[in-house]
This record gives structure tokens, sequence and C-alpha cells, in this order.
């Protein structure tokens, strides 16, 4: 498995697929291109279904200076290898002389045509849970220490900067007010869940509310391009950082805690990501939200210092429950109904590890198990449910 340095990106919203893959795609051409008078963009896939919502034609356009460059949305052409491709074309005095296709994988990560995932470096040695899970029973490890042991040392001095960075867009997000761009008219929220108390707010209502205004703030914040972290997706960056605020909050645990907890739930999205996807476009809302949960409950559990057993039962139970989750942005936004999934799954992902501290022991699905699932259930969901804003709420959404 990769670092989780790939796993965790800072960067700008609104979509790591749509926004920050292909401006990566973008500055990977021009670093490669020969020097050039013009250039075309060819997005075929989701990234021509939704690319004008994801803004994945502004960053091109950026990258590459408007004024140099056409974009091609090819909505008809099959996407075979990745439902995110995309095709940039270089030319001097009006002849082509470089061409390249990339595909957007997911997080942000980008490969080439004919390249895949095992040609980037490898720091980790093992590519299961259970493989994982042994090898620290047997050398009296906890995951984070695995981490550090495969990662080095530097591996958390990038972990605090991780942190910071997701403290500052829940900061940013509880402060801003207005209307998110993109033409739904959704009305910022954080700030008024944050500040909405009540006299006789009982301790569960008032949990759910900041874990909800954490949750709303990051997604916000990632809805309006600010600077968030792909954990393991911009659509998902809400629910790891929601959770590992209210926690600390709550309990007071230190930052130092807090990255621990960060390399562990990045275990298991990189788990996710190695042996399943993390893509939308690719295997639905489930890969993103579904694998953003799992993190979070992985990372509160080891906040909370449980068992290797009760850290995998909570990824797993986190999975599980939302299997069959489709992508269906409405107008293509990460917005509806992406904003209150974040919220929801923050909530769920505490739950999950309520139960895996009582019910471990009782589990009869491993986390490798439910990842193979995921997998196959992604591939089997209709196209149109997986970020193509062709089916379910996108399609039953009338302005």
């Amino acid at each position: 498995m990769q670092s989780l340095k790939y796993l965790y990106r800072i960067g700008i919203g609104p979509s790591s697929s749509h926004t920050i893959g292909p401006l990566n795609a973008a500055g990977r051409f021009l670093h490669e291109c020969p020097p050039a008078d013009s250039y075309k963009a060819i997005l075929y896939g989701s990234l021509a279904k939704t690319g004008k919502g994801h803004m994945t034609d502004k960053v091109i356009l950026e990258a590459f200076g408007s004024e140099r460059c056409e974009i091609v949305m090819d909505m008809d052409t099959p996407t075979d290898f990745h439902p995110n491709t995309m095709e940039f074309i270089a030319y001097k005095n009006g002849e082509e002389i470089f061409r390249q296709r990339y595909y957007s994988i997911g997080g942000g990560e980008v490969i080439a045509h004919g390249e895949n995932l095992t040609e980037y470096p490898e720091v980790y040695f093992l590519n299961s849970f259970t493989e994982i899970s042994e090898y620290c029973r047997k050398n009296d490890k906890r995951i984070w220490q695995y981490v550090e042991e495969c990662e080095g040392p530097e591996i958390w001095d990038y972990l605090y900067q991780v942190w910071e960075v997701m403290k500052q867009a829940i900061r940013e997000g509880l402060e801003a007010e207005g209307i998110l761009h993109g033409g739904l008219n959704i009305q910022r929220k954080a700030r008024y869940l944050y500040r909405q108390k009540h006299i006789d707010e009982s301790e569960e209502t008032k949990t759910n509310r900041l874990i909800c205004s954490y949750a709303f703030a990051v997604s916000e914040q990632n809805a309006s391009c600010g600077a968030i972290v792909t954990a393991p997706t911009c659509g998902a960056c809400g629910v790891v950082p929601a959770v590992m605020k209210f926690l600390q909050g709550r309990r007071g645990f230190t930052d130092e805690q807090i990255v621990h907890a960060l390399a562990t739930g990045g275990i298991i999205g990189n788990l996710i990501k190695t042996n399943a996807s993390i893509s939308g476009a690719e295997c639905g809302c489930q890969a993103e939200i579904g694998t953003a949960c799992a993190m979070a409950a992985a990372a509160a559990a080891e906040l909370y210092e449980l068992d290797l057993d009760q850290i995998e039962y909570a990824a797993e139970m986190s999975i599980e429950h939302h299997l069959g989750l489709t992508c269906d942005p409405i107008l293509g936004l990460v917005q509806i109904p992406c904003i209150e999934r974040n919220a929801i799954a923050a909530m769920r992902a505490l739950n999950a590890v309520n139960l895996a501290d009582f019910l471990a022991d009782t589990s009869k699905i491993t986390f490798d198990m439910i990842v193979e699932t995921m997998y196959e259930t992604g591939k089997d969901l209709k196209v149109m449910y997986r970020e193509t804003s062709e089916g379910g709420l996108a399609k039953s959404y009338l302005m």
C-alpha cells in the first residue's frame, strides 16, 4: 500500500476525483509535454456528466490558460477502464504534438493510460486487515505503531499538518454565512447548528448537534472550494474531522493522540483504496461516505484504546451499513445529498464504536470480507447511480 500522504491530501474542494485529480493530471501533462501553442481537454464519463457542477472545466482552464484550451464534454464514448477518464492533446502550429489519457481513480489520485498503482511507491508490506492485525498481535503493536514502522517518524509531521487543516476548515466553516454557489440556493447551516442551543437541551441532542455542525462546517467549506483534507475524498471530507474534533473537545484527547488515531483510520482507508475503491464514480457513495465512516470509527476506537477486534468490528459495521449507497449529486454539485450524509456518517461512526465496545467478540463478518463485498456491490450498481447525476435524487429533484 502507498503512504498515507496519498490518502490524506490537502487541497481545495469540491471534488477529489473531479477537481483535485484533473488539476493534478493537467499539471503532469504540462510537465511532460513539449512547448505548445494550444490544448484540448476531452472529458469522458462521469467527468463529462458532472464536470460543470464539480468545476472540472474551471480547474483545467486555469491550468492550461482559458484562451489556449478547448474543453470537450464527451458523454457518449464508453469508459471501459474507469468512469473518470480524460484526455489532453497539445498542438503546435496547428499540428498535434502530444496526447495522453489519464484516469482520476479517487481521492485525487491520477494514473496515466498503461500505468497502474503498483508502479507507485509502496511503503506498507501488508495489504489486508487480517495480515496487519496478525502482525500487530505478534509484535505487540498498535496500528499507529505499525504506521510509524512503515512510514518512518516523519509521517507525524505530515499528519499534524493534516489535523491543522481539518481544524481550520471547521473553524472557518462555523463562522461562514450565506448561500453556497451553484444554483441550488443552499443556505450554510454549520454556524446555525453550532450556535442554536436550547436551555433544556439533552446531552444526546447536544452531542449530535455539535458533531453535525462540525461535519457541516467542513463539507460547506468543501462545497465553496475551501481548503480541506481528502478523508478519503473531498465529498466525504467532513466525517473524520467532525468525529475527531468532537472527541477532543469532549474527552480532552491531545493532538498527539489525534494524529495516532488518524494513522489508524488512514490504514482503514488505504485498505479500501487498495482492495476496492474510494471513487463514487466507480462504486457509488458507499465507497466515499462509507469509507469515511469506517475511517472515523477506527480512529475513534483508537482514541479509546480499543483492541484490534473492536477496531475491526467498528470499521466493518460502518461499511456494512452503507452498502449499496448511491452517488446521485443534484446538478453535479457536492451539496445535496453530500453535506447531510457527512453529518449522518459522523454520528454513525460513534454509534459503531459504542456497539463494537460491547459486541466485537460476536462478529461474524471480517473487515476484508466487507471491503470485497462493497467493491462487488459498487460494480453491480447501474452507471446512473455512480456520480453521473442521471438517477436517484438527481433525477427526481425538480428546480
